[in-house]
């Protein structure tokens, strides 16, 4: 980790437990993890874990040896990558954003670094095999997750396959999970709309993209697909859900 941080300039260590939690990042041939629930931010334990310290915004990075290691996450969506981990598989670390940055860990800015931090990461070690992102019950490849994060990064479009997901409903919608830790919402591509999946995905995408950006739906719009024809995009009545429909 010493070396870590001094490979990269805007990244510092502020504590380390050997000198004197939320992102999951997987490694390959690890030893037997016990599940024990599902958390996004964890409790520091200042015997293991080690605060670092990237654009000025410090970070909890615990599971590491001698420590226990950190809780396995439940996953359902996976993203260039064979098949769904199993804690038997792996060893996991937990990154998370400090307690400084309690009640801020949504804000678009801390997330940023925080995925800034874990890609570092994931360019650093050939280890790591990909990250968990709790949220959206999602589990993604090392070279896709460096790859859109970057892209990201640098402003690109929001990487909504991977920090969300997709799940058909019981009557055939196409609905996301994931999205309301960036919004407080979810979309929801009503049938038949949603009938030809691939391309429904492919909408959806660009959906989360520019709904990333304005911070939610408060007010039924429409709104122009790519192929021409009109959608109509209207929250549901609770708020929850972004309804989506052909015209």
């Amino acid at each position: 980790m010493r070396e870590f941080a001094a490979c990269y300039p805007n990244v510092a260590i502020s504590h380390d437990p050997a000198g004197d939690a939320s992102i999951h990042l997987i490694a390959t041939d690890g030893e037997s993890v016990e599940h024990r629930g599902e958390t996004l931010a964890g409790a520091r334990d200042d015997r293991h874990a080690m605060e670092l310290v990237r654009d000025g915004l410090t970070f909890d990075l615990s599971g590491l040896a001698p420590g226990e290691g950190a809780e396995f996450p439940l996953v359902k969506h996976r993203f260039d990558i064979d098949h769904l981990p199993e804690p038997c598989e792996y060893e996991v670390l937990h990154l998370a954003p400090g307690h400084h940055l309690s009640g801020g860990e949504r804000l678009l800015p801390v997330s940023m670094c925080l995925f800034g931090l874990a890609r570092d990461l994931v360019d650093h070690f050939d280890e790591l095999a990909g990250v968990i992102w709790p949220p959206a019950m999602s589990v993604i490849g090392h070279q896709f997750f460096e790859s859109v994060i970057t892209a990201w990064l640098d402003g690109g479009p929001f990487p909504a396959l991977g920090l969300t997901a997709f799940r058909e409903t019981a009557d055939g919608a196409l609905e996301s999970e994931g999205l309301d830790f960036w919004i407080n919402q979810e979309v929801r591509l009503e049938p038949p709309l949603s009938a030809e999946k691939v391309s429904a995905t492919r909408l959806g995408v660009r959906l989360i993209n520019q709904l990333v950006l304005v911070g939610g739906l408060e007010k039924g719009e429409r709104v122009v697909a790519p192929d021409g024809t009109t959608l109509v995009m209207r929250p549901s009545r609770n708020g929850k859900l972004v309804r989506v429909w052909r015209e």
